[in-house]
């Protein structure tokens, strides 16, 4: 071989040595931006699957609220209607009184501001935590979306090392830049995007 040739050699190898650390460095940022939008999205996942299980504790003491409210709805219309065929004015006064405690009951029941455990508050309660777990899991599919064009990226990334096709970096590139706009669309706006 010939010195030039071998200078030339040394050249390349030097410029091919160049290219490989700069498509290793954006191996890294992806790598890093992969990393985030992973934590990003296991945490919304969490946060998805608490509100979920909050929304439905709530749901289940709303019902049972509501059947309780229902039963003694139903035992007060019943000691009404026996309340005429009591003769004693002492019996009827007894009868009359438990009525109006249960009347009492059912309305606390069904509102009760000060514990937020009416079925009027639970509703409510149980709504919002439905619209949390929605964006949560909203956030959450924006988060797997970036995570799988940082994946895709990485791997072309990778095989532009193997292949030298200069190409499959860019598009690694291009792919970075996608998973990073999902990344903060699920951060900034979840709902923007309609995913399934």
């Amino acid at each position: 071989m010939s010195a030039q040739e071998a200078m030339e050699t040394s050249e390349h190898t030097k410029e091919a040595a160049s290219e490989n650390r700069k498509i290793a460095l954006l191996i890294a940022v992806i790598a890093l931006c992969l990393a985030l939008s992973e934590t990003l999205g296991k945490g919304a996942q969490t946060e998805s699957i608490t509100k979920n299980v909050e929304a439905s504790n709530l749901w289940a003491f709303f019902q049972a609220k509501t059947i309780r409210r229902t039963v003694v709805q139903t035992a007060a219309e019943q000691a009404k209607l026996g309340l005429g065929a009591t003769g004693d004015d002492a019996a009827k006064a007894a009868v009359q009184k438990q009525i109006d405690d249960w009347q009492k009951t059912a309305a606390r029941y069904r509102s009760e501001p000060e514990t937020g455990e009416g079925t009027e508050q639970l509703s409510e309660r149980a709504k919002h935590a439905e619209e949390d777990q929605e964006l949560s899991t909203a956030k959450y599919h924006h988060f797997e979306l970036a995570s799988a064009a940082f994946q895709i990226g990485i791997v072309l990334a990778s095989a532009t090392i193997i292949t030298g096709m200069i190409a499959l970096a860019w598009i690694s590139g291009l792919l970075t830049l996608v998973g990073i706009t999902f990344t903060a669309l699920g951060i900034f706006v979840p709902h923007l995007l309609n995913l399934p």
